[in-house]
This record gives structure tokens, C-alpha cells and sequence, in this order.
């Protein structure tokens, strides 16, 4: 199985413009794409043919996108790509809020979406550091494992290396990175293998700012392009459980143009974004 051979299921109601993308895909070498116009067509292929990518646009006849991103994570978790003409922050940042892999706003560059769908997929499905695929999944076709569990050799996780600390303090929030939690007033919160991963890179240099392609290649074993949206969401989740306001933080800071920082000193110059 190969990065080409991958299924892909694109869901517009524009059909002139899922047949162009659809017939740009097959050229760049991906010759299982199907097309989808209305949300319940959707489901009935996706049911159908258990695509490893969706590229989903948000207004359909029949309902929008987010609604039809929701009904397909029920049962699947399957990497979703945003394809809109909604170029609001707040459509974007609700569309990466809810989880998904990338969003590209119409008109958009073919190989702009191109070099993003070889990104979704080569991270999801063959990443550098991934082992062998196993009977247990994780190759296209099978389930997609995302939460974290040290059991699966794709999740990322590990233990500290010798010499660093388990522990990390935040104020008042400890962080165990033997057991991906933290702790904060009694409550504890998991962390996915993904944010251990960004948290453990960012606590090895507090103090100093981590670039974005250093924190992309300490987790994803790749370059920040085609990454960036992913970063992100990833960021702020993380933000969501380390800070008391997310909004404002305090810990995790901004670096802007260069990447993040985790706070050491107390007086910083630096901007939330």
C-alpha cells in the first residue's frame, strides 16, 4: 500500500468543481476519488467505500459541513480536510476546533490543495517514525489511531528520557509526563500522545523559543508547511489544559513569526495569539 493508492471522498455540491478537483487528484497520481453532492450521498459513500480522507465543504443543499463532520467522527475517525468559500476566522477556527486534519478556503492554488492532502495523509497514515503496519490497524483501511494509547507503537508516546524530570510544575498545575496528565485542583486531565510530545520539546528548552519546524519535526518528523493549522489546534488544546485563562495565557507563549515558548521568567514581552 502506497501514499496513491489511498481512497479519497470529496463532498461538494459544486459539481463542475468537484469533477475539477476530483480529475486534478487522478492526474497527481490518486486514482481512488469519489464525489459526493449532498450530505446523506455522503454518508451513503462513505458507508460504501471507508475512504481514508474527506474533503468536505461546509454549505450543502442538504445541511453543512460541520454538521456532516460530526455525523462521520460518530463512526469513524477517518482525517477530514475543510474545502469552503466561509473565509471567516470563526468559520476556520470552529472547523479546526472540532477537530479537523486541515482548512483551505475557495479559490484556491490545485497544488496548494495537493501538497495539503499529501500532508494529511503522510502524517495520519506514514508518518517517518511510524513502524510497520500491524493487524491491529493504523494502515489505509483501518481504524486511525489517534487517542494517545502507549499500546499502539504509532501513538508516539514514550517515557522521559534518563535525565529528564517526570515532573513539570505550572503554577498551580503539575504535569506528569510518565503518566500524559495533569493534574490542577484535584482534577486530572490526559494528554493525547501529540501534545505530550509538543509539551515534552517545549519543557526541554523552557525558557527559549522553540521554532515552529522544531516543534513540527520533534513530533511529526516533517517540515512546518502543511502543518501550520495542525500546530495550531494542537497548541491551543494544549493551552486548554495548562492555563487558567487559554485565552490569555500565561505559560505557553507566543513567539510570533518564529514558533512558541514555554514561560520560565515572569516578565515577557511576548503576545498571545
Amino acid at each position: 500500500m502506497n501514499l496513491y493508492d489511498s481512497r479519497i471522498l470529496l463532498v461538494d455540491d459544486n459539481i463542475e468543481l468537484a469533477d475539477m478537483v476530483r480529475d486534478m487528484l487522478r492526474r497527481n497520481g490518486y486514482a481512488n476519488v469519489s464525489c459526493a453532492h449532498t450530505c446523506e450521498e455522503a454518508m451513503r459513500v462513505f458507508r460504501e467505500e471507508s475512504p481514508q480522507l474527506v474533503i468536505l465543504d461546509i454549505m450543502l443543499p442538504d445541511g453543512d459541513g460541520f454538521t456532516l463532520f460530526r455525523r462521520i467522527r460518530d463512526i469513524s475517525d477517518v482525517p477530514i480536510l475543510f474545502l469552503s468559500a466561509k473565509d471567516e476566522d470563526n468559520d476556520r477556527l470552529f472547523g479546526l476546533g472540532l477537530g479537523a486534519d486541515d482548512y483551505i478556503t475557495k479559490p484556491f492554488l490545485s497544488q496548494e490543495l495537493l501538497l495539503r492532502v499529501n500532508a494529511v495523509l503522510k502524517r495520519t497514515y506514514f508518518p517517518s517514525t511510524r513502524m510497520p503496519y500491524s493487524s491491529g490497524g493504523n494502515a489505509p483501511g483501518g481504524s486511525v489511531n489517534r487517542s494517545g494509547d502507549p499500546h499502539f507503537p504509532d501513538s508516539g508516546f514514550s517515557p522521559s528520557a534518563p535525565g529528564e524530570p517526570d515532573v513539570l510544575i505550572l503554577g498551580e498545575h503539575r504535569i506528569s509526563f510518565a503518566e500524559a496528565s495533569v493534574t490542577f485542583r484535584g482534577k486530572t486531565t490526559s494528554f493525547t500522545a501529540k501534545e505530550l510530545q509538543l509539551l515534552r520539546k517545549l519543557a526541554q528548552n523552557r525558557g527559549n523559543i522553540v521554532t515552529f519546524d522544531a516543534l513540527c519535526m520533534a513530533v511529526w518528523g516533517d517540515s512546518y508547511y502543511g502543518y501550520e493549522n495542525t500546530l495550531m489546534v494542537h497548541i491551543r488544546h494544549i493551552r486548554e489544559k495548562i492555563e487558567d485563562d487559554p485565552s490569555s495565557p500565561k505559560w505557553l507563549l507566543t513567539a510570533r513569526g518564529l514558533g512558541y515558548r514555554l514561560k520560565k521568567e515572569e516578565k515577557t514581552d511576548e503576545k498571545p495569539v
